[in-house]
């Protein structure tokens, strides 16, 4: 069985820590979302590359985007 916290939880939970370890869990937290974020853009790019070599999307221009947007 899983042993998982509610926010508040969480929260009350980090109170009890010191501030050097409040700051060292915001900047772990911090660099995690980054190397997610990170995670998710390659995926995004890599999928994107695939559909445009399956011919399912096509390069354009800024100008020509812009007027496919607008219409």
């Amino acid at each position: 069985m899983e042993n998982t916290m509610t926010f508040g939880e969480v929260l009350e939970a980090t109170d009890k820590l010191s501030l050097e370890e409040q700051e060292t869990l915001v900047d772990t937290l911090r660099r995690r979302m980054i190397e997610h974020r990170r995670t998710e853009l390659a995926k995004d790019i890599q999928d994107a590359q695939q559909e445009f070599q399956e011919g399912r999307c096509r390069a354009v221009t800024p100008s020509e985007l812009m007027k496919e947007i607008s219409s």
